[in-house]
């Protein structure tokens, strides 16, 4: 009985172990594309500003004074949510942490995916909205946790409905709401610039669409997991979907951030 028992497990004990191979090639490939980054690009940068008021003593009235703080480089920015992806799919591929990922996945959830999106997709989300023209540091803040705030209720989602019958939306709602305003505010920033040639450059329009794109594919994947639609019977394919659109929005948002402003003159 003990050795049919082990032989039914290991169809899906395989999966686990494909899985696992999958992120370290995973953790391999952000990993050297990080490298890259930081070894190629220039040192181009872009100023974090302020904005507050001060008394003008010739009218007496509170005036906003726009102020440089400080000058942050972007290879280095591009570089971190790179980084960022290796780390978490290294440490699930790590002895202790791949029994905590196999744990989890058989319960539905990925946790470890949900704390590595909320860092290095909000830091996505803040070099758009810097290439666009948004200075502002504590609006640049603001940005930063709405889009975390995004990701986490993606997670809240996925531990929600582990204690549910019937799929409980009201999460993953939220975090469409949460989401969708900093891509709100960089589309203002970004069309309602100047006219002709003070207008930004043709790639942050195609950095704009295609990551807001990619964006969007993580939510189709979360309905399609929960609607239990063909192969996303199985939450393991779903968690390889989410894997693979990682890699290719942050190596999209990388290589056209590149090729636009860090590549050496």
């Amino acid at each position: 009985m003990e050795e049919q028992r082990q032989n039914q497990e290991l169809p899906e004990e395989g999966k686990f172990t494909k899985l696992r191979r999958f992120n370290i090639i995973m953790a391999v490939m952000h990993a050297i594309q990080g490298f890259l980054m930081l070894f190629l690009s220039s040192d181009f940068s872009l100023p974090i500003t302020s904005a507050f008021v001060e008394m003008n003593t010739v009218s007496f009235t509170l005036e906003p004074v726009l102020k440089t703080e400080f000058s942050i480089q972007i290879g280095p920015l591009v570089a971190a949510f790179l980084f960022l992806s290796a780390l978490a799919h290294l440490l699930v591929s790590l002895p202790a942490g791949y029994k905590k990922y196999v744990a989890n996945l058989k319960m539905g959830i990925n946790k470890a995916r949900w704390i590595e999106y909320a860092f290095s997709s909000s830091l996505m989300i803040i070099i758009i909205a810097m290439l666009v023209g948004l200075y502002d540091g504590l609006g640049l803040v603001m940005i930063f946790f709405l889009n975390m705030m995004m990701i986490l209720f993606g997670w809240m989602m996925e531990l929600h409905n582990q204690r549910t019958e019937k799929t409980n939306w009201t999460s993953y709602w939220f975090g469409v709401l949460a989401g969708a305003i900093p891509w709100v505010v960089v589309g203002f920033y970004l069309f309602l610039a100047g006219d002709g040639d003070n207008k930004a450059p043709s790639f942050v329009y195609w950095i704009y669409f295609s990551i807001f794109l990619f964006f969007n594919s993580f939510a189709i994947n979360m309905i399609l997991q929960y609607k239990k639609v063909g192969k996303w019977r199985d939450y393991l394919y779903g968690e390889r979907a989410y894997i693979i659109l990682s890699l290719v929005a942050k190596s999209l948002l990388a290589w056209q951030v590149f090729a636009g402003t860090l590549r050496p003159v």
